[in-house]
C-alpha cells in the first residue's frame, strides 16, 4: 500500500535528496511543491530532480505555497491520513531578511500557517517542519539543547522560524495534528544554494576572486552533511506519536554534526580541496549573525536513532564533484550593454 509525502520545495537544496531517498525506498508516492524562486537557478533545480523526470511516483506541482490554489492541486488524489507533509520550502538567510523582514514573515509564517490549515482540515497523518538553529541566538551555552526555554532569535529570519515553530505547536495542541519540528544546523553538500559560504566559496577561489571573511574568522559552525539530514528527516517521518489526552504528538530535534569547525579552518580545508589559495576580503562582523552553533543531537540519537557520520572533508569531496560537473550553470553572465 502506498504512502504519501508532499515536500514543499522539494525540487531545492535538502528537498531533492529526500525526493532520491523516498522513491528509492520504492513504497511512495511523492508530491513536490516548489515555486522555482529566482535566487536559487532553475536548470540546478530541474537538475535535481532529473532523475525522476518519468517516475509516475513524482509528480511536481510547480507553485506558491500562499496560493490555495496550489495547495489543492498537491492534495488531489493523495489520501492525507496516509500523507506526511514536509515543510522545507523557506526564505532563507539572515542578511537578506534584513532587508526583506515583511516578505520572510510573510512566506515563512504565513506560509507555514497556509500549510497547517491544510493539514489540519484533511487531516494529514504527519507534519514535519524544517526549522533552524538558528532560534537558539547567541545562547553562550553549549551545545544546545533542544529543552533550553529562553530563546532569542537575533535576525529576523531566525524570528520567522521560531514563530513557524510555535504555530506548529499550537496546532498540534489545539487541532489534535501529530507534528516535529527539525532545527537544521549549516548543511552542506552537493545541490547547496549558490549564495550559502561553501559553495560561495569554492566558486570564488576557483574563479581567483576574493572571498568574504566576516569578522576575524574565528566564528565556528556545525556543518552538517545533507545526506545525514536527510536520514534525520526520514527517520522522524517514522517516529513512534507520544501523545497527550487530546493533543496530537509534538517533538522538537536538533539535526547536526556535533562538531563545530571555525571558519578559518572551513578555509583551509576548501582551499585543499581547490589546490589554490584564497584571496580573502576581511569585513566587519555583520549584524545577525552569531558567534556559534553546536548542536546536542543525543535526543534524536536517541528518540530517532540519528547517528551523523560524514566528515567535513568526505562531504567537501562530495560537494567538489557534483559542482565540477554544473559548475557551467553559475558561471558569471556576460552582458552586452550596462545596466542600471
Amino acid at each position: 500500500m502506498p504512502k504519501y509525502a508532499i515536500i514543499t520545495g522539494g525540487a531545492g537544496f535538502i528537498g531533492s535528496h529526500l525526493v532520491d531517498r523516498l522513491l528509492d525506498e520504492g513504497d511512495w508516492q511523492v508530491v513536490v511543491i516548489d515555486n522555482f524562486h529566482p535566487g536559487y537557478p532553475r536548470a540546478i533545480k530541474e537538475s535535481n530532480l532529473a532523475r525522476h523526470r518519468d517516475d509516475p511516483r513524482l509528480r511536481l506541482v510547480e507553485g506558491d505555497i500562499l496560493d490555495d490554489a496550489t495547495l489543492d492541486t498537491a492534495f488531489y488524489g493523495v489520501d492525507p491520513r496516509k500523507a506526511v507533509v514536509v515543510h522545507l520550502a523557506a526564505l532563507v538567510g539572515v542578511r537578506p531578511s534584513m532587508a526583506m523582514a515583511r516578505e520572510y514573515h510573510r512566506v515563512n509564517v504565513t506560509g507555514t500557517l497556509h500549510l497547517l490549515e491544510q493539514a489540519r482540515a484533511r487531516q494529514a497523518a504527519h507534519f514535519v517542519l524544517a526549522s533552524s538553529s538558528s532560534v537558539y541566538g547567541k545562547e553562550p551555552a553549549v551545545p544546545w539543547r533542544e529543552d533550553m526555554e529562553r530563546l532569542e532569535p537575533v535576525s529576523p529570519y531566525a524570528a520567522t522560524k521560531l514563530a513557524a515553530e510555535e504555530f506548529t505547536r499550537v496546532y498540534a495542541r489545539l487541532h489534535g495534528l501529530d507534528a516535529t519540528v527539525l532545527r537544521f544546523f549549516t548543511v552542506f553538500g552537493p545541490r547547496q544554494r549558490p549564495d550559502l559560504a561553501i559553495h560561495a566559496f569554492f566558486r570564488k577561489i576557483g574563479r581567483a576572486e576574493p572571498i568574504q571573511q566576516f569578522g576575524a574568522g574565528l566564528t565556528s559552525r556545525d556543518y552538517t552533511y545533507v545526506a545525514d539530514i536527510v536520514d534525520g528527516v526520514r527517520r522522524a517521518m517514522d517516529r513512534p506519536m507520544v501523545r497527550k489526552p487530546g493533543q496530537g504528538s509534538f517533538e522538537i530535534f536538533n539535526l547536526g554534526h556535533s562538531e563545530p569547525i571555525v571558519l578559518k579552518d572551513l578555509i583551509a580545508a576548501i582551499e585543499r580541496e581547490c589546490g589554490q589559495q584564497a584571496v580573502v576580503e576581511v569585513l566587519p562582523d555583520q549584524p545577525g549573525d552569531v558567534p556559534h552553533t553546536y548542536a546536542d543531537v543525543e535526543k534524536a540519537r536517541k528518540q530517532l536513532g540519528y547517528e551523523p557520520s560524514t566528515s567535513l572533508g568526505a562531504g567537501l569531496r562530495a560537494f567538489v564533484d557534483w559542482f565540477r560537473e554544473h559548475e557551467e550553470i553559475f558561471q558569471p553572465v556576460e552582458r552586452d550593454t550596462p545596466t542600471g
